[in-house]
């Protein structure tokens, strides 16, 4: 019957009701409940209009069209005074549930009067009186309306008078209770209190339709007030995921773009806004549009604060709109609603709750979330004078004798930011007489800024140099011009040049000229430009080169050895000559002593109070004790990179360093640390605008890890974000594989089975061109488990088939044998024949069909153990075959009981008997190993037995069950169990004997 025809009886109004309540919240399925109450009414059937009432009521109740309840509510109670007997018992349950909804739901509207509500909690108890329900229900309302006006007083009592009221048929849900109770712990400042209270549903002990959706929501900002920003990063992640497609979570969505606001993810809470456009208009439930308007207002304000305020922003549709502009409505809009709550009320506690919300402070400066964020915002800078037009006052003029003194200090002792401050210097000394030397110090460090295009300027400062009487400074400068020409590509001019450089420098050193500092420069030149020839060189050639650079770094450890003491330049080129020495190590095979000589790099930077410098060859260092498989020296290295490197590391280098650290700790197991590593990269990788790259296989890490911790619902955010940016090109098509094997799995555990059977697919599709076809095979496997669980039988079936076909090629017995026996347990689960076997036919076509696939399992089994001689696999493969006989001795019982005529049922126990049997002997071949097996077995045929009503072959089973766990360890469950089970089946067994 298709959604448009018309009602033909109860049956067939109440399988339409089932149906539009599975379809997604709003106007489509309330316009739904419309129609159906339109077709109760032609059935003339009071029942029948009742519970299309209560239809229309669920679904107004939980849609943005909340304003009408009222209605389809005050005619059923109408029906309900005037003939109460028209209601069963789940109606009348259900008219007194609904007096619930009905205060909220005018607690959320401003146009009900105050003194109405009040009335209404007045009926709501008297009635609730009559009908014998306990108070707990009405207390909770009127703390609600306590709370909702500002009366703390009467609020506390209220709740007090609600906890202590017993729970019965009408109270709240646990979770439900406990989310309204942890939200008045939170609101009176006990953040700490109402996250204890939510705690079982967090931990999923209690749930329901809207739980744990909005404790999720409701717990991020005590959170992120308490500092535990792990836990609200997760509450997000899980959070939004499950309410992003249900309409009437308006609220909590809410939350979610607050917490975005507040944590300095506002391009994420503008993502979240344009998902959700008909929020900023909906008009159904103005609590809702309160909240939601609020954190609207506080979110454009922030983006306004951090000079984005021109920036275009979704908003109400019909025009465009800046961030201040919607900042200037959502206020406006909040206020007025804000205000008419007040009015009614007779307080200005919402308005007061309003403006406190929408002036909020950040509470995190950036919370990395893991998924995919657009770069943060930035400001486009506005123009304003220029230095030049500035004008002077000489009052603010830099000193520059005091620049010039910060910039060689900076120099002599290699800061990172020596370069900036001989930029300032440049600026300051613009139109001002200086000598010659600072002339030359100013030239060289503007050539090292420009890098290829400062190669002239190295001369200029050479000849500056050589003019102030240090011509050693000036063949540094022209060393570090020739080593500049050679990163440009130009390798054999440059060893021209320093060939040259090489000779004076010696020659000027022996004769006193120059300093060893000056000397080391040149021959560290040399050495950089040589070990540049080794990376462009040809093979025929590599020998020769290889020890032309291993000569030149020597050279400068020869010359700086016990000169260094304490001058930082100096020892910085000793350890530039190890790390030079250990590059050369690798590149010839020697990867141990690469990675001793990386460590001495590494130590001598440290040791000469250059960490930063140190960074480069601690990651090579990790690379190397990686390969060597010596994790925990690579582990080391790369948490002292990260130290090492601090607020100096780039953002892509970071990313790097905490992706190798999280792939490292991941391999020894430590999957938590290894997640908050992962978590670090994709941050860094998205600031570093390698977000389609990096951030992408660390997001692929990310949920990697996450799953390994069973977090599915973050996993699945975080895979989900990744995929868009995995490519074969890129990352190779075993990454987009397994994203989407955990993606399906992820899927599968949070019992979305459609959405993880397309993933599996999806994978399958990439896996089937790959030469080796077990991952194929398995993911094709577990394609039909979720097509099973999606109740897509013939769809499971056609990929059990596929599976099996591919299992069969591969040789492998165990996944053949559990493909045919899935199908067989479809067979029987199909509602009609077709769906899994693709025959016509009846029930015991069907039951066939499923005998059939699981004899086939049967044999597989057997003709594999004929083949085989390995005891191991023989051993696995008796396993196999014992549960296949149990499996299929437990469909034989169930289709006996389903729809069987009853001269059938026991021929087909009877087979059952046998094939329990025949399993409880091949569990018994594998020894003590397979004890729970065999005694499972033996249980699963004796209750067999009592249905064949032979009590004493039954009892004599039990006991044998009893006897094979004499003396077993009382903390062996499933010993236990078995034990359990076996003395119950006695007591039923002599029961049916003494009958």
């Amino acid at each position: 019957m298709s959604r448009t025809d018309g009602i033909a009886d109860f049956d067939s109004l109440r399988r339409a009701m089932a149906e539009n309540g599975e379809e997604p919240e709003g106007p489509a399925r309330n316009a739904r409940a419309e129609q159906l109450l339109a077709e109760a009414e032609k059935l003339n059937i009071p029942l029948a209009v009742i519970e299309a009432l209560g239809h229309q009521l669920k679904v107004y109740n939980y849609s943005s069209e909340k304003d009408k309840m009222f209605v389809p509510f005050a005619r059923l109670l109408r029906m309900w005074d005037e003939r109460p007997e028209d209601f069963d018992a789940y109606e009348t349950h259900s008219l007194h549930w609904v007096f619930k909804w009905m205060s909220s739901g005018m607690l959320d509207q401003p146009h009900i009067p105050l003194a109405s509500i009040e009335k209404w909690l007045g009926e709501m108890e008297h009635r609730y009186r009559l009908a014998g329900h306990s108070e707990r229900a009405v207390r909770s309302a009127e703390f609600s309306v306590a709370a909702h006006v500002g009366d703390v007083a009467r609020a506390e009592r209220a709740y007090g008078a609600w906890l202590a009221a017993d729970r019965d048929s009408m109270a709240d849900c646990h979770a439900c209770e406990l989310h309204g109770q942890g939200w008045w712990q939170a609101e009176r400042g006990r953040d700490a209190e109402g996250l204890q209270l939510w705690e079982p549903v967090l931990e999923g002990e209690f749930t329901c339709a809207h739980e744990p959706h909005t404790v999720l929501a409701s717990s991020l900002a005590p959170l992120l007030r308490l500092g535990r920003l792990d836990e609200a990063r997760a509450n997000h992640l899980r959070g939004f995921r499950l309410v992003r497609a249900m309409e009437s979570m308006r609220g909590a969505y809410a939350d979610h773009v607050e917490f975005c606001a507040l944590t300095g993810n506002e391009a994420r809470g503008l993502e979240l806004l344009a998902e959700r456009p008909a929020y900023f208009t909906d008009d159904g439930h103005p609590r809702s549009k309160l909240e939601f308007m609020s954190v609207v207002a506080l979110l454009m304000d922030r983006l306004t604060e951090l000079g984005l305020g021109q920036q275009q922003v979704p908003g109400p549709a019909g025009r465009t709109w800046t961030a201040r502009e919607l900042a200037v409505h959502a206020r406006k809009e909040a206020l007025a609603l804000a205000a008419r709550f007040d009015q009614r009320n007779g307080t200005g506690h919402i308005s007061e709750r309003a403006r406190a919300r929408m002036e909020q402070r950040p509470l995190v400066e950036r919370l990395p979330l893991g998924v995919r964020t657009p770069a943060r915002p930035t400001a486009v800078a506005l123009p304003g004078p220029t230095a030049a037009s500035a004008p002077e006052n000489p009052d603010t003029q830099p000193d520059l004798a005091a620049l010039l003194a910060e910039a060689r200090r900076l120099s002599d002792t290699l800061q990172p930011n020596a370069i900036e401050a001989w930029a300032a210097v440049s600026r300051a000394a613009e139109g001002v007489e200086l000598d010659a030397l600072d002339h030359a110090e100013i030239a060289d460090h503007q050539a090292m800024d420009l890098g290829p295009e400062g190669i002239d300027l190295f001369e200029r400062a050479a000849e500056l140099y050589a003019e102030a009487g240090d011509p050693g400074e000036a063949l540094a400068a022209r060393a570090r011009g020739a080593y500049v020409r050679a990163l440009t590509g130009e390798v054999r001019q440059a060893l021209t040049a320093i060939a040259d450089l090489y000779d004076r420098i010696l020659a000027l050193y022996a004769e006193d000229g120059t300093e060893v500092r000056q000397t080391a420069a040149v021959l560290m030149s040399r050495a950089r430009i040589l070990m540049r020839r080794v990376h462009e060189a040809d093979d025929a050639v590599q020998g020769a080169v290889l020890a032309d650079a291993e000569t030149a770094a020597r050279e400068v450890l020869a010359l700086v050895d016990g000169r260094a003491g304490d001058d930082v330049r100096l020892a910085s080129r000793a350890a530039e000559a190890q790390a030079m020495l250990a590059e050369l190590a690798a590149l010839t095979g020697d990867v141990e002593g690469a990675a001793e000589l990386f460590a001495r790099a590494s130590e001598a930077f440290v040791g000469a109070g250059l960490p930063w410098f140190a960074v480069e060859y601690e990651a090579r260092l990790a690379g190397l004790a990686h390969h060597l498989g010596d994790t925990a020296e690579a582990e080391r290295a790369l948490r002292a990179a990260l130290e090492h490197g601090g607020p100096h590391l780039e953002a892509t280098g970071r990313a790097q360093l905490h992706l190798q650290l999280a792939e490292v700790l991941g391999g020894r197991g430590l999957s938590e640390e290894a997640a908050e590593h992962a978590l670090q990269a994709a941050h860094w990788a998205d600031e570093a605008g390698e977000s389609r790259t990096l951030g992408a296989w660390a997001r692929h890490q990310l949920g990697g890890f996450l799953l390994r911790q069973g977090r599915w619902a973050e996993a699945a955010e975080v895979l989900e974000s990744a995929l868009p940016d995995l490519t074969a090109e890129t990352h190779g098509d075993g990454a987009v594989v397994q994203t989407q094997w955990w993606l399906g799995d992820c899927l599968s555990e949070l019992g979305e089975h459609r959405a993880a059977a397309e993933r599996r697919l999806q994978a399958a599709e990439i896996a089937r061109h790959w030469p080796e076809q077990h991952d194929h095979a398995t993911l094709a496997h577990l394609a039909a488990e979720s097509l099973g669980h999606a109740g897509l039988h013939a769809e499971a079936d056609q990929a059990y088939a596929r599976a099996g076909a591919l299992w069969r090629s591969l040789g492998n017995v165990h996944g053949l044998v559990r493909s045919l026996r899935a199908r067989a347990w479809l067979a029987l689960r199909a509602e009609n024949p077709e769906d899994a076997a693709g025959e016509a036919g009846d029930v015991a076509g069907r039951d066939d069909t499923a005998s059939e696939l699981m004899a086939s399992a049967v044999s597989e089994c057997v003709a594999a153990l004929d083949a085989v001689d390995d005891e191991e696999a023989r051993q696995r493969l008796t396993a196999e075959l014992g549960h296949t006989h149990r499996q299929f001795s437990d469909l034989l019982a169930r289709s006996a009981t389903e729809d069987a005529e009853d001269e059938s049922i026991r021929a087909a126990l009877e087979e059952a008997l046998s094939q329990v049997t025949q399993a409880a002997a091949v569990f018994a071949c594998l020894g003590d190993g397979a004890l729970h097996s065999r005694t499972g077995a033996e249980l699963a045929a004796g209750w067999l037995e009592a249905d064949l009503s032979r009590p004493a072959q039954a009892a004599a089973r039990a006991r044998a069950v009893l006897t094979a766990y004499e003396g077993s360890d009382d903390a062996d469950e499933a010993a236990q169990e078995r034990r359990a089970e076996a003395q119950q089946m006695l007591e039923v067994v002599e029961e049916q004997d003494t009958e």
